[in-house]
């Protein structure tokens, strides 16, 4: 009996798999893509982004081959400084830090003070002033601080706390202190009091709600940082004029910000991050994570070269490892193009660089070199620093700063989530008094710019490949690619009913034109009505999705965050592209005679390719005589108020909340708008 059975499941099992065959949707033949010349589609949307970060890098070589005066020099450091500000959301006012000195440790050399402050009020931010001992060094002592890389442990961490005891070793204080979701500063916590996320990928969750508010998350811990300056400025054992920063990895980037844009540091060494965005990082490794990127950065012309040149003719020392996943040799053409404009203002040597034989890290040889050149530039001596092979560090547990080692578990506190939704509800405030005072037409006019759509009337004449047709009893299935633009190219199946056409159906699904073609399916049931169909793959999405780039969660971002950030750094969004490819194919659709005018044409849209959508028949309201909306995105509001949410990176505009809101352009459609199913942030249902 147990052998019939098996072969009674084995058979029911070759039923079903015959049976799904035959409900297969129709894959659209590579051929018609490789006719627009895409012959890997994953990779499509990687190639057309490089390819206009190349065209980034040569007007950026340009710019740069331009500035030969020190006139010429301080107008581009003031105009980039301020671009940069700009595009990380400018900083919030500076309130009272009240610090706290909440314990103290002692070491051979030098003792260690635990430092609580509030870099905005009740953002707590615990740090370790490591202080040089007083019977050896006196006061008022240079001071360094020091941004931590990503280590889940922040300040505490081994080599970090070593480049600090060695500054104060050397008569150097050093402040290292913890940077949101690291350390004592994670920014979620569970039920238990322990961090939800950490480092890299809470870093990466800051960002998704911050870009809606055109901020980054490199805007928290720049702040950060220079409040803990103000704090090392503020204190008489200090020398306010002799102040210098230090750090390594994500510590490097920071640090390289900071020397940017904060005057005040005289002096800086940022160890294993300057290398190169046009050099080999985005092309091998990808964008790294979002505060490493900055909004539209490639286009105004900001790469890594650019750091140490803003801030020049200030020291800055970069710190270099040759088997660094930061590029040595990028790591090279940035100090050379650095060091070219610091030659030209009469400084060449006060930047340099060190490069050791090491991977990615705050080594001995560069812990070394950072605080050498900081006794060199902040204390007057110019001497070889040598570790202490016998030095000793403390604990994690000994560093806490505060009761419970979190500061989100201390009364009052607020995380940057908080502060992202305390901005979110001034915006809605100001959007709902804006929207009711501003034509509307004007108003959607500045929605353009945001999202970068450009007017369907204005986009140039799209290309199409026709491959085979596939004939059923009632109706037919063109197979096409539209190419809209170079190096794009639009899977698509085109379903015609064998009679006259009454009306048409665009249908854009966010995992592709196979998601609504099969048998039974949505396509099939609007062909058999009498409709054309077409049903196109949005770039990115079907057969161009990219293959999963993990190093943004893609679970939780998408699949595409890496491409994501490249377009990011180019200025450009995915919403407004894929709005475009909608605007692209529905006015070929309108073009077609094979369907009649005047039952008008619809569009549908799933999942997260409704954002595309809406943008698309709000904008050309003229094109579209109804839109239907299924499994969509309430609002981009409710993406900062979770915090903690699921929304693609693909799915966000940098900025938008500034002006407008997903129901803001759904107010626009009126009656010719139907929504099913809409979801909140984290894929659950939610009110209509």
């Amino acid at each position: 009996m147990r052998r019939y059975a098996v072969l009674a499941l084995l058979g029911m099992l070759q039923s079903m798999a015959i049976a799904q065959e035959k409900a297969a949707p129709p894959e659209p033949v590579s051929e018609e893509l490789r006719q627009a010349g895409i012959e890997k589609p994953s990779a499509m949307m990687n190639r057309y982004l490089l390819r206009q970060v190349e065209d980034a890098q040569k007007r950026w070589r340009e710019n740069y081959e331009k500035r030969k005066t020190p006139e010429e020099i301080v107008a581009y450091q003031t105009h980039l400084r301020a671009k940069f500000v700009e595009a990380i959301g400018g900083f919030p006012e500076r309130t009272p830090l009240n610090a706290k000195v909440t314990g103290s440790l002692q070491r051979d050399g030098f003792r260690v003070e635990k430092i609580i402050f509030e870099s905005q009020p009740r953002h707590f931010v615990t740090g370790a002033l490591f202080l040089p001992d007083l019977p050896v060094h006196k006061p008022p002592y240079p001071g360094v601080i020091v941004p931590c890389g990503h280590s889940n442990n922040g300040k505490a961490y081994d080599s970090y706390q070593r480049v600090c005891a060695l500054a104060a070793l050397n008569g150097v204080a050093a402040f290292i202190f913890d940077p949101i979701d690291q350390g004592e500063r994670a920014q979620l916590l569970d039920a238990a009091g322990k961090p939800r996320l950490l480092s890299v990928p809470a870093h990466n969750m800051v960002g998704v709600g911050s870009i809606l508010l055109g901020r980054n998350t490199a805007r928290f811990e720049i702040w950060d940082g220079m409040r803990a300056l103000d704090y090392l400025a503020s204190r008489p054992d200090i020398d306010p004029k002799r102040l210098g920063c230090t750090g390594n990895s994500g510590g490097g980037t920071q640090t390289s910000y900071l020397m940017a844009l904060d005057e005040r540091i005289a002096a800086a060494a940022p160890a294993c991050y300057i290398c190169g965005l046009f050099g080999r990082l985005l092309k091998t490794n990808g964008a790294q994570d979002a505060e490493q990127n900055i909004f539209g950065q490639l286009s105004f012309g900001m790469d890594h070269a650019d750091y140490p040149m803003m801030r020049a003719p200030k020291p800055t020392l970069m710190c270099t490892a040759t088997r660094d996943f930061f590029n040595i040799e990028d790591a090279k053409a940035s100090f050379e193009a650095a060091h070219k404009l610091y030659s030209l203002l009469g400084a060449g040597d006060r930047m340099s660089r060190v490069e050791v034989n090491e991977e990615h890290g705050f080594t001995l040889g560069l812990r070394e070199a950072a605080v050498g050149w900081m006794v060199r530039w902040l204390g007057g001596q110019q001497r070889e620093v040598a570790e202490p092979r016998d030095l000793k560090v403390f604990s994690e547990t000994e560093l806490h700063c505060t009761p419970k080692g979190q500061v989100m578990l201390l009364d009052g506190a607020r995380n940057v989530y908080d502060l992202n939704r305390d901005y979110s509800a001034t915006l809605a405030a100001a959007r709902k008094d804006l929207w009711s005072k501003t034509p509307r037409e004007e108003m959607l006019q500045r929605v353009r710019p945001l999202a970068g759509i450009r007017r369907a009337d204005e986009l140039p004449q799209i290309k199409v490949h026709k491959g085979e047709t596939i004939k059923r009893k009632e109706y037919r299935i063109e197979k096409l690619a539209f190419v809209p633009e170079k190096g794009i190219a639009l899977p698509a199946l085109l379903f015609l009913p064998n009679g006259a056409a009454k009306g048409a159906t665009l249908c854009v699904h966010a995992d592709g034109c196979q998601a609504v073609a099969g048998e039974g399916g949505i396509a099939e049931k609007l062909v058999e009505a009498g409709r054309a169909v077409l049903a196109i793959d949005l770039r990115g999405c079907g057969q161009t999705l990219q293959h999963p780039q993990k190093y943004f969660t893609p679970a939780l971002h998408g699949p595409d965050g890496q491409d994501f950030y490249i377009a990011y750094l180019l200025g450009r969004s995915y919403v407004g592209m894929r709005t475009e490819d909608i605007l692209w194919t529905a006015r070929w659709l309108n073009e077609q005679t094979n369907w009649d005018k005047a039952c008008g044409l619809e569009l549908i849209a799933y999942g997260h390719s409704c954002i595309p959508a809406l943008h698309a028949a709000a904008l050309e309201p003229q094109i579209f005589q109804s839109t239907k909306l299924v499994r969509g995105l309430t609002s981009w509001s409710n993406v900062v108020d979770l915090g903690y949410q699921s929304t693609p990176l693909t799915s966000l505009v940098h900025g938008a909340l500034t002006t407008y809101d997903l129901p803001e352009l759904r107010t626009v459609l009126g009656g010719k708008l139907t929504i099913e199913e809409p979801l909140d942030a984290l894929g659950h249902a939610a009110e209509k």
